[in-house]
């Protein structure tokens, strides 16, 4: 099963000059591409069973603004101490930020 891109997920992606498909890895979401087409990460959990783990724009849809809101507050807070830069390069933590959570 593969994950279903949100138009605002595509558009964050688009906005940072990056592209965003459906991963090859089961365990992920999406792989994240730079403008030369260069694979730069991949992001998003999925379940063992395929599932994908909710993010930002499927709590918007699911839940509405409010609830999306908080659940966004939560997650950047649990994840605020992963690096987002290592030896010069965006890590998969950043692009999950910047595209599944703000």
């Amino acid at each position: 099963m593969s994950y279903n891109i949100k138009p605002l997920q595509r558009k964050k992606a688009s906005n940072l000059g990056l592209t965003i498909k459906p991963s090859t890895n089961k365990k992920k979401k999406l792989d994240v591409f730079n403008k030369e087409g260069k694979k730069v990460g991949s992001i998003g959990a999925m379940y063992p069973d395929g599932r994908p783990y909710m993010d930002y724009a499927s709590y918007i849809l699911r839940d509405g603004l409010k609830i999306a809101n908080e659940k966004r507050k939560n997650y950047l807070k649990r994840h605020s101490k992963e690096p987002k830069m290592k030896d010069g390069k965006r890590t998969n933590s950043y692009y999950a930020d910047v595209i599944l959570w703000s």
